[in-house]
């Protein structure tokens, strides 16, 4: 009788004077765990370098809006759909800029480009940013640990490599180690991304030098809107070298035909014969008719040099590239904070556990359940 009325009691609950009591108890293990894990981390965060960021916006100008749909095009804008890309002749539309930008030819294009460190100590003045992201680059101990062990167990399989500088030659086509391995990076340096709703271009990059930052942010941009410039404006530059070729031809016709109007005019200027004013007649006529195809090409190249005009598309700049003042990262103070919280947390865990109040938390419903079916039975 007494088995099953103890074995139909519930499981007691501790109280919080209780749990306090256990926490008191093992003080002393608080000042062990919470020092190591401070200096742990402390040790960690300070071997992660600092980075800086830089973000450019942008607004680009749609070239497929249409008046007579405008106000569906704000409506659907709202609801995170565009209509802009079925009514634009334009293939590349801006939410497809961020896939332009994570191409390899788009990013290896960025390694021509000159930098120069805020703070340089080595004595180099400029370098290209393949350069710089190749020897100049900071990382924590256990990243170079890695790679050292990495290299000597790669040792015995590598063949002879040869030296390479900064100005080797790019081939997208096939990348070297060393480049698709910079290509590889870039994804996390510089970021692009499109509001659907508003169009507008956000550009991030993100390095160890608040100078080199802004000076690439900078470069990408021109870099981009060279880009769409040149696709937006191709057929319209075709066209106009057509007619620039048509202007050259034509002029020449022209200048050619006065020439000899000119010198048959003045040899016969005397001259009363009906044959030699019937001869001059013809080279007028035929100057004429030249000066009238030279006056309608001359016409159509302006034609064309207005039209690739009209096609350059105009990118508003919202917020240009500046240098960073203020560091991204790492918050180190943040972090400790919240090692140190967790390992409080562990600690207070592992102390009720030990006192054995941890499984009553877990067990408490159980065994108030198989009560209840106890006492029913």
């Amino acid at each position: 009788m007494n088995t099953e009325q103890n074995t139909n009691t519930p499981v007691k609950r501790p109280t919080i004077k209780e749990l306090w009591q256990d926490v008191k108890s093992h003080r002393k293990l608080y000042y062990k765990v919470l020092p190591i894990t401070f200096v742990v981390v402390a040790f960690l965060t300070l071997s992660i370098p600092n980075y800086y960021n830089c973000k450019v916006t942008l607004a680009p100008e749609l070239s497929g809006n249409r008046s007579s749909s405008s106000s569906l095009a704000a409506l659907a804008s709202n609801f995170g759909v565009n209509l802009g890309s079925r009514q634009s002749a334009d293939a590349l539309f801006p939410t497809l800029y961020p896939d332009l930008m994570n191409s390899v030819a788009f990013r290896t294009s960025l390694f021509p480009i000159k930098v120069r460190r805020a703070n340089d100590s080595t004595g180099v003045t400029e370098m290209t940013y393949y350069e710089y992201l190749k020897k100049h680059q900071k990382a924590p101990w256990w990243a170079k640990a890695k790679k050292a062990v990495f290299s000597v167990l790669m040792y015995p399989f590598k063949g002879k490599k040869k030296a390479s500088t900064g100005g080797e030659e790019v081939n997208t086509f096939k990348l070297t180690q060393d480049q698709a391995g910079i290509v590889k990076a870039l994804a996390q340096k510089v970021v692009c991304d499109v509001d659907k709703k508003t169009m507008v271009i956000t550009i991030n990059v993100t390095d160890q030098d608040p100078l080199i930052c802004a000076v690439v942010a900078d470069s990408v941009q021109a870099r981009l809107q060279e880009f769409i410039t040149d696709y937006r404006t191709k057929k319209a530059r075709v066209d106009l070298e057509y007619n620039k070729k048509l202007y050259a031809e034509a002029k020449e016709r022209y200048e050619k035909a006065r020439q000899e109007y000119v010198k048959h005019a003045d040899a016969n200027r005397k001259v009363i014969f009906q044959g030699a004013q019937s001869e001059i007649t013809e080279y007028q006529n035929e100057m004429n008719i030249q000066y009238q195809a030279y006056s309608q090409v001359a016409a159509q190249l302006l034609m064309a040099e207005a039209k690739v005009q009209e096609e350059t598309p105009a990118f508003t700049t919202l917020q240009p590239a500046t240098v960073p003042v203020q560091k991204a990262g790492p918050s180190r103070a943040k972090t400790c904070l919240t090692f140190l919280f967790l390992a409080f947390l562990a600690t207070t865990a592992w102390i009720i556990h030990k006192e054995g109040h941890l499984m009553p938390f877990f067990a408490g419903g159980d065994e108030e359940e198989d009560a209840g079916s106890g006492n029913a039975a």
